[in-house]
């Protein structure tokens, strides 16, 4: 059995491509079952993010997982796998352990340290286990990995000054056209991504932040959060009419500004507008991008622009690497110690079936004792087993993962006649 990774992520997929492969919380119980019914795949999580869609898997056979979680991806995206194939990432065993403790901690992330990323894992994972698709080995691994994000914030500085996509996008708007001093903002979505904009942008000295949300009452909560005007999702044309900037972060699933509304909404306007799209699939149409006045950016750009700046914490990376190291060894000898265990278990189980075994045959000449004096000689050969096991037991967890410990497997298997 192995551990494996499988996907693709904004380092080897253009947001076309991660789109498309993007899985919607509404079909991820549907997708988990999909993969967990396949022959060689045991356990899985499915990681969908705005820069990533991984399974995180355990196999049977890996060159079979492989070709089972890439038809996976290819049914749920409508995509031959002659598309995929070239963008594809697998790793597996120790290093598709460090992959996810590396995609915890913030190290492979569009934004070096972000934080929404640690959210995103532990629902990915809580997800599964609702599922029964994540078991033993997966909720190890995954409670690992959330410890990895931890200790990553709180023992270094990675996660310092712009640490998520939400402040990033508004970063890198301020750095598009200079200043965000004085503009009127627009942002489409009051998810947790459109709340992290918004309350980037109220520290950021702009004029006004509107929120348009398809679900009004969500759309009022944030509204009063952070100080902004909410707006009905039918005056979107308008408040693309007074903006200055826009973002856009909703969940919609496709596209809700065309490069139509924008024209119509613009018309006559020659002031510039920035659009900065940050949903996956993408909000805002591509061909929006044609029009003469419009700037619009999206999370290829946001990429771009985030690599540019990795120098301000790179000086962190090599202090998580530190403790991915660290917590990679810790879970490897936990994992190893916990597979020990089933032998310990059938171990004490077959000495034990032995003692009762024997107190039966010779139960006739035990048949004068009294009940208290029968406790005691069960007290006395229970004590005996169990001092007779715990050395063997501790040097089989001890040295579980190891030569030696497959070593001793081995001979106790053998002298023990255990399957």
């Amino acid at each position: 059995m192995s551990i494996v990774v499988i996907g693709v992520n904004h380092r080897t997929s253009p947001v076309t491509l991660l789109e498309k492969l993007a899985i919607a919380d509404s079909s991820m119980p549907k997708a988990l079952h999909s993969l967990t019914v396949r022959n060689d795949i045991r356990e899985a999580v499915v990681l969908s993010t705005c820069n990533r869609t991984e399974v995180y898997a355990v196999v049977e056979r890996f060159h079979g997982a492989y070709s089972d979680i890439r038809d996976f991806l290819c049914e749920t995206s409508g995509i031959s796998a002659d598309q995929i194939t070239p963008h594809l990432y697998s790793q597996h065993d120790d290093e598709a352990i460090v992959h996810l403790f590396e995609v915890t901690s913030g190290l492979d992330s569009a934004v070096l340290g972000e934080t929404e990323i640690v959210g995103q894992v532990r629902s990915a994972w809580e997800l599964a286990m609702e599922e029964g698709a994540s078991r033993n080995t997966l909720n190890l691994l995954f409670r690992y990995a959330l410890e990895v994000g931890k200790r990553a914030r709180t023992e270094t500085a990675i996660s310092r000054s712009t640490a998520s996509v939400s402040h990033a996008a508004v970063e890198m708007a301020r750095d598009t056209i200079g200043s965000l001093e004085g503009k009127n903002v627009l942002v489409v979505g009051a998810g947790e991504m459109g709340e992290g904009v918004a309350t980037a942008l109220s520290r950021a000295g702009v004029a006004s932040v509107t929120v348009v949300n398809r679900t009004p009452a969500r759309g009022e909560v944030l509204a009063e959060k952070v100080g902004a005007r909410v707006a009905p999702f039918d005056s979107l044309h308008s408040e693309l009419a007074q903006s200055d900037v826009v973002v856009a972060c909703t969940g919609a699933g496709g596209t809700i500004i065309s490069r139509d509304v924008v024209q119509q909404a613009r018309h006559g306007i020659d002031a510039p507008l920035l659009i900065v799209d940050i949903a996956l699939p993408r909000d805002v149409d591509a061909d929006v991008a044609e029009i003469p006045t419009v700037t619009l950016r999206d999370l290829d750009h946001l990429s771009e622009w985030a690599e540019r700046g990795l120098n301000k914490r790179a000086g962190e990376v090599d202090q998580v690497r530190d403790i991915i190291s660290d917590e990679v060894e810790r879970f490897t000898l936990d994992q190893a110690q916990r597979q020990a265990a089933p032998l310990v278990a059938q171990l004490r189980e077959v000495v034990e079936g032995i003692r009762t075994a024997e107190l039966d045959r010779f139960s006739t000449r035990l048949s004068g004792m009294t009940d208290e004096q029968r406790e005691v000689v069960e007290s006395i050969t229970r004590g005996i087993v169990a001092k007779l096991l715990h050395s063997p037991s501790v040097r089989l967890r001890e040295a579980a993962g190891t030569p030696q410990g497959e070593r001793l497997s081995a001979a106790v298997r053998d002298l023990f006649n255990l399957d």
